[in-house]
Formats: C-alpha cells, structure tokens, sequence
C-alpha cells in the first residue's frame, strides 16, 4: 500500500502550475511554497537573490527525521515560457495545458511530488531521515539559482534533483558540461546600390564561419548550436554587424574544450579573411559531472526503485539542470525523472501515474 493521495497530489500540482512563474518571476510561486511547507513542519528559510535576477527568492527548508542519514532534495520554481495563466486540462490519465502555453511539469512535478511524499509519511507516522530542500528560482535559462544558493546551509552530503523526463526509474548520473559563446562581428557599412563593394558585409563573414564550422550533432558525447542572431536595419546598408549567441555541450571536458575551440577559431579565420572586427565572449556555463554506477547514492535509489517493482536504469543526457551546479559545488548529485513529457513546448504533458510512481518512490527512499 502506497499512502499516496492521487487526488491530493493532482489538485496540489494543478494548484502550483496556476502560479505564473516564468523565469525571474517566481516570488508569488515561492511565497506560495514557503508557506506551505511551513504547515508541513519544515523551517524555512527564504534566500536572497540578485534583484535583477529574480523578484522571488531561493527556498531552503529542513524537516529533522528519526532515521540515520540526510538527503536534499531539489526543484526549481521557474518555468519557460509560454508560461502565463496555463490551463491544466486532464484527459485519460494526462495532464497537459490547453495548448496555449507549457503545462509547468518542469518542474512542478517534482515539486509536488516532493510534498506528496512528506504528507504520506507524516499520515502514516513513519520514520524518515532528515529532509532538506532546495527549491530554485531562474534555472532555466542559466542554472542562475542554484550558482547562487547558500550552500553553507546544507548538511547533507549527498541530494536528488527532479527535474527529468523518461521513463520512472531513470537515474541521470552523466550530463555534460556547457560553454556559451557571444559572438559580435563588425563589418563595414557602404551603399548596397552605389557602392557594396566599399563595405564589408558581417552576414557575410558569419556565413563563410558557420559554413565551415561543424555544428549539430558532433558524436555520442558532444553538441553544437548557433541560436540566436540579430543583425542589419535596411536592405539598402551592406550590414555593417551582427551579433550570434552559440553554445557547445559535451560530457568529456577535452572534447567540449575542442570543440569551443573549433567554433572560436572559425570565426577568427574567417573575420580575418574578410577584414572585419571580431569579438567573442566565452562563458563556461556549467561543468559535466558523473556518477559511478556503484556509488552508495545510486545504490540507495536503485533499492527504493526495487521495493517498489520499478526498474532502475541509469544513463546520460544532453541537458543541464541543477545537479550540475550542485556537483559542481561538492555536494554528490544525480537527477531524476518525474515522468514528464515534450517540456518547453506547448504540447508538454504528464501521466497522473507517474507522478504517483514517483511520489512513491520518495516516499520509499526517505524511509529507507
């Protein structure tokens, strides 16, 4: 018997997914959680932040328990966007939005399964260990409130992060590293009709880089991106600059540093070539991190997966979250899903059932 309130579950995550929170708006979500986690016996203590960061702030909270051992566990607060008033529609089991916006599962769900499993154990008088959490704001975007939570706060050595897709039992314990490169190229402007030959097109020496550039999908470990351009006021200039933001991800730190590398290089070739000025900025966003498959953290959820009949299975991803700045900072750290789907679209969604399995598997954990 699993104690587990499906009904008080979905209507908590409805409730939290109703807040609008997008990204550097999340004091209404974090007010909201404060005080709800306060009635369930936690101390709770709100973080500052950067103002221009967020007008909300980082939440710890700590519920002492009977049991040997502690664990952190985190979320962050912060959704994508489109992400204001979201309409949660249940249909056959799935909750999603209403196709206006993202639903929030990222990363509500954890969130309230997090909250599920504390209920539960308190119903039911069971022993637990000490519970810490970390609920942020701005991760998406930046991994912005995790790098700026006070860790001298945490006791545990060891915490979970919810905050991925894939099946129940999914154990991230790879994810790769991240370097962000802004990259502004400065040409010349001239006449486009009377005199292009006198100006050095920007477009044009961004071109001859990216053509020559390899992007994408690099190997099994490594990826590149160009996202974002901006450039150029009138068909009649030849465009005098433009502006690029890219990034490279990798989970071998030499391979990530060869690819940046690679990217920065290009450009380079390619400014001289032409003549025009160049400026890069490189910002390392995040480190990689891994996790043995042996390590007593991943043993431990394995057996509280187990207990309940769910295969584990750990593996890589591509994406970064908030374990990667807690590893980063020295706290063990691995990820884990909460069953959501198609995050950061307008077709993203959740099974009612896996929120269950995962609250569950909490519930298993924490009592372990």
């Amino acid at each position: 018997m699993t104690g587990i309130n499906q009904q008080r579950l979905v209507d908590h995550f409805i409730e939290l997914v109703k807040i609008d929170s997008e990204s550097g708006n999340e004091k209404a979500i974090a007010e909201t959680l404060a005080e709800q986690l306060g009635q369930l016996g936690f101390r709770v203590q709100r973080l500052p932040v950067d103002d221009a960061l967020s007008n909300g702030f980082n939440l710890y909270a700590r519920l002492p328990g009977s049991l040997p051992g502690s664990t952190l566990l985190s979320c962050h607060m912060d959704t994508v966007s489109p992400g204001n008033g979201i309409t949660p529609i249940i249909e056959n089991g799935i909750i999603r939005s209403d196709g206006t916006t993202i639903l929030g599962g990222d990363d509500k769900s954890g969130i309230a399964a997090i909250m599920e499993a504390i209920r539960v154990l308190q119903h039911q008088n069971r022993p637990h260990q000490t519970v810490e959490l970390a609920f942020t704001v701005y991760e998406e975007g930046g991994l912005h409130g995790s790098k700026q939570f006070d860790m001298s706060l945490i006791e545990s050595g060891q915490a979970i992060v919810l905050d991925s897709g894939g099946d129940i039992g999914t154990i991230i314990t790879t994810a790769p590293g991240q370097q962000n490169l802004k990259i502004t190229l400065e040409g010349k402007p001239a006449h486009a009709g009377l005199a292009p030959e006198q100006g050095i097109n920007a477009l044009t020496v961004a071109a001859e880089a990216i053509s020559k550039m390899t992007l994408s999908r690099i190997d099994n470990e490594t990826t590149a991106n160009i996202g974002i351009v901006r450039g150029g006021n009138a068909t009649n200039i030849v465009m005098p600059s433009l502006y690029l933001e890219a990034e490279a991800r990798s989970l071998d730190d030499h391979k990530l540093a060869a690819q940046v590398h690679h990217m920065v290089d290009t450009f380079k070739q390619a400014a001289t070539h032409h003549g025009a000025g160049l400026n890069i900025d490189s910002q390392r966003a995040y480190n990689a991190y891994r996790i043995e498959d042996n390590h007593p953290l991943v043993e431990q959820i394995r057996t509280a997966f187990c207990a309940m009949g769910v295969e584990p299975k750990t593996r890589a991803t591509g994406g970064g979250s908030d374990a990667n700045i807690f590893n980063e900072k020295g706290l063990t750290t691995v990820n884990l899903s909460t069953g959501m789907a198609k995050v950061h679209t307008t077709e993203e969604q959740i099974a009612i059932d896996d929120m269950v399995a995962i609250s569950q598997f909490l519930t298993h954990f924490l009592a372990s």
